[in-house]
């Protein structure tokens, strides 16, 4: 049974699905591995590593459709190759599903699509498969990076014979994998880092790390609901919004560096940063929002650009971090796609016998076979697509 990659179709992307370390994985569970030419290439992966791991190497994606049962990919298929997939055919990716224009596609020509961003993150044994995480890790740490080549002052405290260099104020929106690897990273630059996140229980993280939580007022009966939720279901009171505004319209205002984190999964990102508080930054300040790709949480933002406004505050609209890591995203996350490609394959090889949900299919008889079983709390969160029939739940 093969397994194939594709080259990323986007000058934007330089990640690739599987790496020659994942190739050898792969092989030694049984797969066959046909790799696109030079699909690796721009995360310095060349063919020849590929062939060296036991990959085939294809000359166009048309010869990876055609010859693998299982496609991996980065992103979306794009869609000249959505178009020649054939029924009982896998597709497993970022597929960005409640923004995915081809989820009928796929059913139509009878595609399991799994969609990695749909992963239980809950659950114990999901967790080396969470892409989000993986990659949102790799992202936090790099936005710092990118926010101190673009801020003109250093971040740490300097002591000069010319006089003593102040250390960058750094504040943080979003504590999420990526707003607490940004956190640690700033530290250990040397900067002083506040941060701000809906969930209370947050607080106990961002000190860990040596940053300053930013209060807002709560009442107890908010308090009670947004520990009992998560603080990611809870619906805040406008009372609470506007106290949140304030606070945070402060600490931006005497801020240096600011990184927005936040995004929710098939909806536009949540705007933080409006306007009337950018007018209130100082010149030279620089706001890195890692939420541009999905509308921004800074007002004013363009995805994939760096603008000024007039009062000189740089807001660089991060859409694809972690494809500026390329080499060390795609090995993470090609680590997450054999995890997940793992709990595919069937517990007994042997075992061809085909239940309600199920589908089995193998290169040769008794050697390798797939298990694919909507019932599984991880597999059926993660089918967008199966048997015809679209699975995922609009919003």
């Amino acid at each position: 049974m093969k397994i194939g990659v594709i080259s990323a179709d986007s000058t934007q992307e330089s990640r690739v699905a599987l790496t020659p370390d994942a190739v050898k994985k792969l092989r030694k569970l049984g797969f066959e591995v046909i790799i696109q030419s030079g699909a690796g290439q721009a995360a310095y992966y060349t063919d020849e590593s590929y062939q060296a791991a036991g990959a085939d190497i294809a000359n166009s994606s048309s010869d990876v459709v055609n010859q693998a049962q299982i496609i991996t990919t980065v992103h979306d298929l794009p869609a000249s190759v959505t178009e020649q997939l054939t029924a009982g055919q896998i597709v497993i990716g970022m597929l960005d599903p409640y923004r995915n224009t081809q989820l009928e596609t796929y059913a139509a020509k009878g595609a399991t699509a799994y969609a990695m961003e749909l992963l239980p993150r809950t659950l114990s044994r999901a967790q080396n498969m969470d892409v989000l995480s993986s990659q949102a890790n790799l992202a936090g740490y790099k936005a710092v990076l990118i926010a101190a080549n673009e801020y003109s002052r250093p971040f740490p405290m300097f002591m000069t014979s010319a006089g003593t260099v102040k250390p960058a104020k750094v504040v943080i929106l979003g504590v999420g994998v990526a707003g607490l690897q940004a956190i640690a990273t700033a530290k250990r630059l040397g900067a002083v880092v506040e941060a701000s996140d809906l969930r209370p229980t947050a607080r106990e993280q961002v000190e860990s790390l040596g940053g300053k939580w930013l209060e807002v007022p709560m009442s107890a009966e908010e308090a009670e609901k947004a520990k009992s939720t998560g603080g990611y279901a809870w619906t805040p009171s406008e009372q609470y919004m506007k106290d949140q505004a304030t606070v945070v319209d402060k600490a931006l205002s005497a801020a240096d560096i600011v990184i927005t984190t936040a995004q929710i999964p098939g909806r536009q990102a949540p705007r933080l940063v409006h306007k009337a508080t950018l007018d209130k930054m100082k010149a030279g300040s620089v706001l890195i929002d890692m939420a541009a790709g999905t509308g921004g949480n800074v007002e004013g933002v363009i995805a994939d650009q760096t603008i000024t406004t007039d009062n000189g505050v740089r807001i660089v609209g991060a859409a694809n971090i972690p494809s500026q890591l390329a080499a060390q995203s795609s090995d993470l996350y090609a680590n997450n796609l054999v995890n997940f490609i793992t709990t595919l394959i069937a517990k007994d090889k042997a075992d061809t016998t085909e239940k309600t949900s199920t589908e089995t299919m193998s290169n040769t008889p008794n050697t390798l076979a797939l298990h694919l079983d909507m019932d599984d709390e991880i597999q059926g969160a993660l089918a967008v697509t199966h048997e015809g029939q679209v699975r995922l739940a609009k919003r």
